[in-house]
């Protein structure tokens, strides 16, 4: 009896195969997607259930889905105890060193004010032809999504309520467990294939804070109010029509604690860091796509941008150029383009701080750093693009207190007045002030410590006397010279005078 049951089973298995495989050998592909979904509609009548997917990617695999990764964090969270494949992750950025989250084609239960629903990983690609299941490195087409299934008697608990819980408590245990992030842009070539990865990142473990950072104490209120007015203006930008974005330019000397800066404003703001190397990138096109996969509550950061590209003054100086440049072979013309490593334009550059683009995501701070501030291009810089310039200047009084009590645990002494007197007449980056008191053996206190700042100070401020005097002897040498200069024209001039008289026969 059960034998001819099996053989029963097999002969109808056999038949709907070859049935299917005619169907899809010899119906036209427009009756096949027609009938398939008259198919589904049928099904679909008499399925109680109604299925909501949530792919990796948005926008054309633009963009990273922010719901995607809540949702990746919720269930690793609080269902994959309950799932029987498991893929276990070390991950270094976390408080949680071992993350465990269920394998793709794995389903899982979860509860809601008791209803009962499913989730899925699932991964299928693009273009199965392409699929090697023996490649060590995954398909570029393969695209990843969940799937969540439930009763369609309860659609509103579940797309108005439970969706919303899941995304929320998401994004707090994301940003519960994790520590900062410092990206670094890859290359193009690392962008597709088994990476897939626009941006690399490792810990972000600066100790840097505005409380040990060497500064005015009342510009440090003003840049730290700003950040706070930054941080809670989402209605303010939405009511003014604006991006909700900033941009900070820090300037100075070298050594006046630019980079210390930008960590401390990471830390204070609990943002992650994107360190854009312009260098490494090729044209506008691949600039546009890093800054979509830069997510909110993040900072973009350009470091000496001055020296990153040729971006100083770039649009004067095409134009003389053109002016005074002649004709060149097309063909030599292209290939000195195409030898250029990054074909990153000023006006590229621009659109990627406030153009159409940069409104992709809120929250977020741009900052430019630079030595040169006078070298940058005025468009680049103007109010609007970079909303705030703050000027990183030499050690003062405020930020060698700061840095005494960061060095030597130590908040007055007898000698603080005598180095704040010195500082005033001295210009020594903090990164000199930080150098000179740090004890370098066990035998230096802090009188040693102050002692040395102020040798350093003193020597500091008679290497600036004597090169203001070599300047002014050599001002007035040159004064000297030209003064000379001048007489001997004169004398010069009444000679030749004299020589034409003689030769017109006058006396």
């Amino acid at each position: 009896m059960m034998g001819e049951l099996w053989a029963q089973m097999g002969s109808v298995m056999a038949t709907v195969v070859f049935m299917y495989t005619i169907f899809e050998r010899f119906f036209p592909p427009t009756i096949r997607d027609r009938l398939q979904a008259y198919a589904q509609k049928l099904t679909n009548h008499f399925n109680p259930y109604i299925q909501i997917t949530f792919p990796e990617f948005s926008g054309e695999r633009l963009k990273k889905s922010e719901a995607y990764t809540a949702i990746q964090t919720y269930l690793s969270a609080n269902s994959s105890q309950r799932a029987k494949k498991l893929k276990a992750e070390v991950v270094k950025d976390s408080q949680t060193p071992l993350v465990l989250s269920m394998d793709d084609n794995e389903e899982i239960t979860d509860e809601f004010q008791g209803v009962k629903v499913w989730w899925s990983a699932n991964k299928v690609s693009s273009n199965p032809q392409r699929y090697n299941p023996f490649s060590y490195y995954g398909s570029s087409d393969e695209k990843r999504f969940y799937k969540l299934t439930f009763h369609k008697s309860y659609r509103d608990i579940i797309t108005i309520s439970y969706i919303k819980h899941v995304l929320e408590e998401g994004k707090e245990i994301e940003m519960t467990n994790r520590q900062l992030k410092l990206y670094t842009n890859n290359p193009s070539s690392g962008w597709y294939g088994y990476k897939q990865s626009k941006w690399s990142h490792i810990v972000f473990e600066h100790p840097a804070s505005f409380e040990t950072l060497a500064m005015d104490q009342k510009r440090k209120e003003d840049i730290l109010k700003d950040l706070v007015k930054f941080k809670k203006g989402k209605d303010y930008y939405a009511k003014i029509g604006k991006a909700w974005k900033r941009g900070y330019l820090l300037y100075g000397p070298p050594g006046t604690g630019k980079s210390t800066m930008i960590a401390a404003i990471a830390k204070f703001m609990n943002y992650d860091v994107y360190d854009l190397e312009l260098t490494a990138v090729k044209d506008n096109n691949e600039l546009r796509k890093l800054l979509i996969e830069t997510p909110s509550k993040s900072i973009t950061v350009i470091e000496d941008i001055d020296c990153s590209l040729d971006l100083t003054g770039q649009r004067k100086q095409k134009k003389e150029e053109v002016e005074n440049e002649e004709p060149k072979d097309p063909m030599k013309r292209n290939e000195e383009e195409s030898s250029k490593s990054s074909k990153v334009t000023l006006s590229g550059l621009l659109n990627f701080i406030d153009g159409i683009w940069s409104a992709c995501g809120g929250e977020r701070i741009i900052i430019f750093t630079t030595n040169y501030v006078e070298k940058l291009d005025p468009a680049l810089i103007r109010r609007g693009r970079m909303d705030k310039h703050i000027e990183m200047s030499y050690c003062c009084y405020d930020a060698f207190k700061v840095l005494a009590k960061n060095y030597l645990d130590v908040e007055s002494h007898l000698l603080f007045g005598r180095i704040g007197r010195l500082l005033e007449d001295t210009e020594m980056s903090p990164a000199d002030v930080a150098e000179n008191l740090m004890p370098t053996s066990v035998d230096e206190d802090v009188e040693i410590c102050l002692e040395k700042l102020i040798k350093a100070l003193e020597k500091h401020k008679e290497e600036k006397a004597r090169k203001k005097a070599e300047e002014e002897a050599q001002k007035k040498m040159e004064e000297k010279e030209k003064e000379e200069s001048t007489k001997m024209k004169e004398i010069n001039k009444e000679k030749a005078r004299e020589n034409v008289v003689k030769e017109n026969g006058f006396c």
